[in-house]
């Protein structure tokens, strides 16, 4: 019985062990960002300072942008990416957290310059649309044939960002494009700078309503900056939804702590945003991760509070994997000993018939010859049932077939005396 006792803690222990192997998340996660000192990358930063809570170190890969992410997730390359609304990527690829805040298209230009507020009549006009491969870049190509503006009515420039602003003082440039959340670092040094405005686009609603995955936000005034007011009264802007991506096939528990990071990160109140809007799971474009819809629309489970994180984001993972262990292993470990003792009878229990067939010849009145037979035959009988090696718990069984075997042999013998008499 401790034998018994050990094995099935043995198996128990392994099971375990092989559950939680299973359960473990690796400890890094690569998530393509953008370009060093964006918008993206300077998100990605908070999310690696959430995710440093739990020993996830989140590696943070420089990126040209959206289109780039969206072929770097594609192939596998990275776990997790963030994608601008519009950029198209194999749905069987990736799965959305969900869309987790607004990047408004912002047109600055210079002060002085006279520039059509309604962009279906810009031409001739020098205007920073976005480096290839940028998310900036695919948006104003949309965004181009969204008014009715051909791409070779005007000249586009790539000019890095940051040095955006200056080439709009120099009069380099008409008109700067970013694309990007309304705090980007690059767009406050640009709000701040003197002889810049926020170009108020007209019929920004129509727009909108061109671009499937744009809508409509208003940056209230001095939004942007208090000293000077910026803009100096309410803009309607043109925006569209960042979403964060991740591979199918990531660790669910990883899944778990980027949604809650996106939650802590994303669901308060901002200049353009009300608190809950984000993380939303609307217009992401992609299927939505089953565990990050659970925890946006139902929040974590308690048992947040009792287990580690990996654990508790996939407690039905667990119960999944336990109760097939409960409910099969448990049962046949116990079947196992009486299987067990079966056998061990079994060795004995097979010569029975055998001796019962002697009994029932006997009752036939056989002659003098078959009863040498059937004497010689219960001998070598015996000689079987001695050999066997049965541990000391079935022995019992052992001896009480061989003194059957001698009570037929005795039998055996008084009809042969009586057959001489």
């Amino acid at each position: 019985m401790r034998l018994w006792i050990l094995l099935g803690s043995a198996v128990a222990l392994a099971v375990v062990v092989g559950v939680l192997a299973r359960l473990h998340p690796p400890s890094r996660l690569v998530l393509a960002a953008g370009p060093a000192g964006g918008a993206y990358e300077t998100v990605a930063q908070d999310y690696a300072a959430v995710l440093a809570r739990d020993d996830i170190q989140l590696e943070i890969l420089e990126t040209a942008g959206s289109v780039e992410n969206a072929g770097l997730l594609e192939r596998g390359a990275v776990d997790a990416a963030f994608l601008q609304g519009g950029i198209q990527m194999d749905i069987s690829l990736g799965e959305a957290v969900g869309a987790v805040f607004f990047e408004p298209i912002v047109f600055l230009v210079n002060e002085a310059a006279t520039i059509p507020q309604n962009p279906a009549l810009w031409s001739g006009l020098r205007i920073n649309s976005g480096a290839p491969g940028s998310g900036t870049a695919a948006a104003f190509r949309d965004f181009e044939r969204a008014v009715g503006l051909s791409e070779a009515a005007n000249t586009h420039l790539h000019i890095p960002y940051a040095d955006a602003a200056a080439a709009l003082l120099d009069g380099q440039l008409d008109i700067a494009v970013y694309v990007a959340p309304i705090e980007a670092p690059y767009l406050k040094a640009a709000y701040e700078e003197q002889g810049l405005r926020v170009l108020d686009l007209v019929h920004a609603e129509a727009i909108s309503r061109r671009l499937e995955y744009a809508s409509v936000v208003t940056v209230p005034a001095g939004g942007m900056s208090l000293d000077p007011v910026l803009p100096p009264r309410p803009v309607d802007l043109v925006a569209i939804e960042a979403r964060l991506v991740v591979r199918p096939d990531l660790h669910p528990a990883l899944i778990n702590r980027l949604t809650m990071a996106a939650i802590e990160l994303h669901r308060t109140r901002g200049i353009i945003t009300d608190p809950g809007v984000f993380p939303s799971l609307e217009g992401t474009g992609l299927t939505v991760s089953n565990t990050a819809r659970q925890l946006i629309l139902e929040g974590p489970s308690t048992w947040h509070n009792w287990l580690p994180y990996w654990i508790a984001a996939q407690i039905n993972r667990v119960l999944l994997l336990l109760l097939p262990f409960f409910f099969i292993v448990v049962p046949m470990m116990r079947l196992v000993p009486l299987a067990y003792a079966y056998a061990m009878r079994w060795r004995v229990w097979q010569h029975y018939p055998e001796i019962r067939e002697i009994e029932l010849d006997l009752a036939n009145n056989p002659d003098g010859n078959a009863l040498r037979e059937m004497q010689a035959h219960l001998s070598e009988l015996d000689d079987r049932l001695a050999a066997l090696r049965l541990p000391a718990a079935f022995r019992q069984g052992q001896y009480d077939a061989r003194l059957h075997v001698e009570l037929v042999q005795k039998r055996i013998a008084e009809m042969r005396e009586n057959a001489r008499a």
